[in-house]
């Protein structure tokens, strides 16, 4: 069995020098894909489950889902709450097996964000699982903007909380479909200046690949979360096997042919983060 905490997996990248994907499922198809990449590679690997996978399927189905895939992969496999927006949906992922909880009280004033997330730690630390909090807002493309994270801000609320992982808002954007962006390097070693914290970045499909390893490999950023991106490459999978032939009805031949070049998509993925082969 590999199923991990989030500070199983981070801790050892911070030492190391290299990042772990926390990559957004959606569902059974892309899940099984990510850990067969991760075994692929050698690398341990994060299942996240954000709202719109948590809209379409049950907290507790997840969390068996999660469980199984990891009690059965060769590679450290962690079972992630991602985007939790209330004490109960965190104490329902708790309940159901996950090792890891994210906490978004973002929108939050300081100090009740700090309130919030301290007791969201309490509760997962009582269970020995992980916790992740988010200071700073990280926007959305085509949607809400972002709030830079203030290094005082960050800093504060790393050790008011004591949380395990720390998301901040450094130029990241969820759901950008392309890498013409970039993350604002001065703010984030500003961050690490005043926080022992292993960072994450939220929205790390729009973060140029280059950047992303150099990061990886020489800041204290341990975590990217990967979804739009393996999104498209499923998306366009699937578009080819249902376009290849449409007469075609059974939606298990349909995505069948989806697994290999998602698997190839997020191998691509998680080389770029630099973990050593840990198989």
């Amino acid at each position: 069995m590999t199923l991990a905490t989030l500070s199983e997996v981070l801790q050892p990248a911070l030492r190391g020098g290299y990042a772990v994907a926390g990559l957004v499922t959606l569902g059974w198809e892309d899940m099984r894909a990510y850990v067969a990449a991760a075994e692929a590679e050698g690398c341990p690997v994060i299942l996240q489950a954000g709202p719109s996978c948590r809209a379409h399927t049950p907290l507790p189905v997840l969390g068996k889902m999660f469980r199984h895939l990891a009690e059965q992969a060769s590679v450290p496999v962690v079972a992630h709450l991602d985007h939790g927006y209330t004490f109960n949906e965190c104490r329902e992922a708790l309940e159901a097996g996950f090792t890891s909880l994210m906490y978004d009280g973002s929108r939050a004033p300081l100090q009740q964000n700090i309130d919030e997330t301290a007791a969201i730690v309490e509760m997962a630390h009582a269970a020995g699982i992980s916790c992740e909090g988010e200071i700073g807002f990280v926007g959305y493309a085509k949607g809400e903007s972002s709030a830079g994270t203030h290094p005082g801000d960050a800093e504060i609320f790393a050790r008011a909380t004591g949380v395990d992982a720390m998301a901040i808002s450094v130029g990241n954007v969820h759901l950008q479909q392309d890498k013409e962006g970039g993350l604002d390097e001065d703010r984030i070693r500003a961050i690490e200046a005043v926080t022992s914290v292993p960072l994450v970045i939220h929205g790390g499909s729009g973060v140029p690949v280059e950047q992303r390893q150099r990061l990886a490999q020489r800041s204290k950023i341990c975590k990217f979360n990967i979804g739009t991106e393996l999104r498209m490459a499923f998306g366009a999978a699937l578009r080819e096997a249902v376009n290849s032939d449409p007469e075609r009805f059974d939606r298990v031949q349909i995505l069948k042919e989806t697994h290999e070049p998602l698997v190839a998509a997020t191998r691509q993925v998680l080389r770029a983060f630099g973990a050593p082969n840990q198989r």
